[in-house]
């Protein structure tokens, strides 16, 4: 078993149902993008960009898109609880997926920018 699936079921059977359909819709979205563990919870990056995090808590599930990402969608995430580069959703609500998958194809195009930057043009 992967470290992201051992992750998901050190949870309650509710709590790990959302962490899955978080984590097939990212895998579902960005087929080739890297999954690993980091600072202790689910890690994705793209072209070698972080791309998202996620975790679980008590009350909620952590979405971390970095700063960038959620500023993109600040009006939307504002009835959330949120800090730097994190956004609290409370398990006693319905989870936003339309939100998060937005946020997932926001911050696929803005790695991609950023390695598009970077690369040399050709002649």
């Amino acid at each position: 078993m992967d470290s992201v699936t051992l992750y998901i079921k050190s949870f309650p059977a509710d709590v790990q149902e959302i962490l899955t359909v978080i984590r097939v819709l990212i895998k579902h979205k960005v087929p080739d993008v890297a999954e690993s563990i980091s600072y202790g919870i689910p890690a994705y990056k793209t072209n070698g960009k972080p791309l998202i995090y996620f975790a679980a808590f008590k009350n909620h599930i952590g979405l971390y898109a970095t700063p960038q990402g959620h500023e993109q969608f600040k009006k939307e995430l504002s009835i959330y609880k949120q800090g730097k580069g994190s956004v609290q959703f409370p398990l006693n609500k319905p989870m936003p997926m339309d939100l998060i998958e937005r946020i997932i194809d926001f911050k696929v195009k803005a790695n991609q920018e950023i390695v598009n930057q970077v690369k040399p043009k050709k002649s």
